[in-house]
């Protein structure tokens, strides 16, 4: 056999030796507690240990309001009330809207620069709100230009399905 094969067999065998732990009353010598024990069922039962430990942890941590107390974490209700909040504000900006316009058909009534006939609160208020305003996506000249520049160039080289030119 060669020499690191010993070595590793050496290792292994000094793992599974079998050592006694006992715990000695210091004044009688009296023994309380003896245990049987190898290296290796000590290092599995620490690292056994470990992994509960970090489990556990991260199980608190995940699943109750601890995760609070960590920065960068912001608890659920403060998210809930961000949320509501932003609504609210949304609906509050459309109805000020209505009213500033509600209130500018008014001052025109009232100077004179609108009849009174004309003046119903209901027409305002549909005027207020805003509609989207069509978006053109039709191709300008310089993306036509340049989608026949492509499929000219595509099919004076050809590509495999691999992505390599053929030749």
């Amino acid at each position: 056999m060669s020499r690191n094969r010993l070595k590793r067999k050496k290792f292994f065998d000094r793992l599974l030796i079998k050592n006694r732990l006992i715990i000695l009353n210091e004044d009688t010598f009296e023994e309380i507690f003896s245990f049987k024990l190898n290296i290796m069922s000590v290092f599995v039962s620490l690292s056994l240990g470990a992994i509960f430990l970090i489990s556990i942890t991260t199980v608190l941590i995940a699943f109750t309001p601890l995760r609070e107390f960590i920065p960068g974490y912001s608890s659920s209700q403060l998210k809930r009330d961000a949320t509501v909040l932003a609504l609210k504000s949304d609906s509050l900006s459309i109805a000020l809207k209505k009213n500033e316009v509600y209130i500018k058909s008014i001052q025109k009534v009232l100077n004179g620069d609108l009849e009174y006939a004309k003046f119903n609160k209901d027409s305002i208020l549909s005027s207020a709100e805003e509609t989207a305003e069509p978006i053109d996506l039709s191709p300008t000249q310089k993306e036509k230009e340049l989608r026949e520049r492509v499929n000219n160039e595509e099919n004076t080289h050809p590509v495999s399905p691999k992505g390599k030119p053929k030749n």
